[in-house]
């Protein structure tokens, strides 16, 4: 893994905090694959690989006590969801955002019109 933020794939590492080069969370084909799965929309891209991330915190930390020390995978997963929901309002608005011109010569309109 080459972290490069100027690529598609650089963005959604920075968007999942996953950019040490020496300890990726995911492999340049998961990244590439989220990427595929949402359209090449980077941060939906990065929305889905946080929801998978809070799956996997549920599925392996769980709730553990154990004398000082606790964890709360389910609070994590949480508040990771949470952020994706964010991720993917954000790509909602950008998507909104988006228009398309349409050249209207030559159409087909009647020469009067009710107003």
């Amino acid at each position: 893994m080459a972290y490069d933020p100027t690529t598609p794939a650089g963005q959604v590492r920075l968007l999942i905090n996953d950019t040490d080069d020496s300890d990726p969370v995911f492999s340049d084909e998961d990244i590439t694959a989220f990427l595929t799965l949402e359209g090449d929309r980077v941060k939906r891209a990065a929305a889905q690989a946080i929801d998978t991330i809070a799956d996997d915190e549920v599925l392996t930390s769980k709730v553990i006590r154990d004398h000082n020390l606790s964890t709360n995978g389910a609070a994590v997963a949480k508040e990771l969801k949470e952020r994706a929901k964010s991720l993917r309002e954000q790509a909602d608005e950008d998507d909104e955002s988006v228009f398309e011109i349409i050249d209207l010569v030559g159409n087909d309109f009647p020469s009067t019109a009710w107003f």
